[in-house]
Order: structure tokens, then sequence, then C-alpha cells
């Protein structure tokens, strides 16, 4: 076990453990928009949603990548923390449609928002305009709403190794883009949904827009013999929609 300081708390870490982790097992999840915390997932770092500042390091860290070491000292709360995730989120907002018009006002990024208490960004908004896309069946593209989080990036090549999404241009420029940058209702895109899972801004959903259930109903998928484990989301006595649930043989996925 690695014994180090957590906000003044002497804690201790399994080998191997991040920062980020240490923390939720401890009670304290620390915001996160590119981190899914779950199993497939690789932790990018890219958001800065979740970082904090260590003894003797210049720059804060994101705890999500850092992992902990022996005798170090993290705080995850302070003024310079939560204001730089103050910033972070602002900063994100400006580009979000606000949230009355947002693709999913409940979204992660909304409630996390919500908790590090950013309402609305003083920032001019600096992305262009981009129209949604609502070619496909099952799931409606809000790329106004994309963070560049590339969690429905690793949803696709790295869980469900269907590679379908992908970045495209540099800088200002970069977008989510489907195959040769198709409409994703042209891509080759099954339609497992993986993407709109891990989506924490509803920039993708179900084409019937955000799920308002009534009640969820724990089941298992009847279509083969995998036995995947599933919650039924139930509305006016009807299922409206289905998401993985963490069973041994799907961990939260569909196929």
């Amino acid at each position: 076990m690695i014994r180090f300081t957590l906000d003044g708390a002497e804690v201790e870490a399994r080998d191997g453990e991040t920062l980020w982790e240490v923390s939720k097992r401890l009670g304290r999840t620390l915001p996160h928009l590119c981190h899914a915390d779950r199993e497939g997932f690789t932790p990018e770092g890219n958001c800065r949603a979740c970082v904090v500042a260590i003894q003797g390091e210049r720059a804060l860290a994101a705890s999500c990548r850092r992992k902990a070491t022996s005798g170090m000292v993290v705080e995850t709360r302070g003024e310079r923390v939560e204001k730089t995730r103050r910033l972070v989120f602002e900063l994100l907002a400006a580009d979000q449609p606000p949230r009355a018009q947002a693709p999913d006002p409940d979204s992660a990024f909304w409630r996390w928002a919500d908790v590090v208490g950013v309402h609305e960004s003083r920032f001019a908004a600096t992305a262009a305009a981009i129209a949604a896309d609502r070619t496909h069946p099952a799931m409606a593209v809000r790329l106004d709403a994309c963070i560049h989080c590339t969690l429905c990036l690793r949803a696709c090549r790295e869980v469900q190794v269907n590679d379908v999404i992908g970045m495209a241009g540099r800088g200002a420029h970069s977008r989510i883009v489907f195959d040769f940058n198709e409409s994703m209702g042209a891509s080759s895109c099954v339609g497992c949904g993986e993407c709109v899972q891990a989506c924490p801004t509803g920039a993708l959903l179900p084409a019937s827009g955000p799920i308002r259930a009534e009640r969820r109903v724990e089941s298992l998928c009847p279509f083969c013999g995998v036995g995947c484990q599933l919650t039924y989301h139930v509305a006016g006595g009807e299922i409206i929609a289905a998401e993985g649930r963490d069973g041994q043989a799907n961990h939260e996925r569909l196929c």
C-alpha cells in the first residue's frame, strides 16, 4: 500500500491507483467530464475538470491520470483548485447552447457545473454554429454541445471496437466526425448507443431526446444467450429506452 496525504489526512492507495480513484473510494467523487469511470475506458485528462494541487508542483494535475506516490501531499479543495475548476466550466459553457436550449439540460456537464457553481459564462462564444444531424434513426447529433472530451471516440474505438468516430482538423477547427466526415446516418455506425451513454453533454443523445422515465426496471436482454444485463426506462407503462447495466457479460455495454 502507498501512504500519502489527501486533504490533510493520511490515506492509503493501492499500487497503480489514481488520485481520482482514491478520492472516490474515500467518498468524494471529483468533477469529471472526459473520464468515464467505466471498464474499458482509459482516462485522458483532457478536460481538466478534476484537477488537484500537489505540494511542490507548479501546475495543477489531472487526478484521473495522476497515480498516487508515497509521501505526496494532495489538495482536492482550496481556492486555487476550485477557482480553476470554475474557470474550466466557464470556458466550456461559453461554447455551449444556453442551458434552457441545451440538448440535455440535465446532462453530466450541467450537473457538474451546478456542483462547482457555474450557471453561465462571462466569456464570448468562439465556435461557429453547427447544424444538428438527424440522419440516424436512433441517435441525434448536436455537435454545438460537444466539448471534445473524446469519450464518444473512445466508446466507439476502444470499448466497442467499431472505430466509426474520430477527430478531424486541428486546434480551433477540431471536430468529431463519423467515418470520413459522413453524416451519422450515412456512416458505418451500427447503432449500439455506447457513444450516447458516454457523452457528458447531450451532443449525442437518443433521437427522441433526453430520457424522461417514470421508473427504471433492471432486466436481462432476451435477444441471444449471452446474458447482457439491462436497465429499462419505463414511462406510461411502456419501455421508452434501454441502457446497459454492469453485468459480467456486458459491463454496461449494448451490442
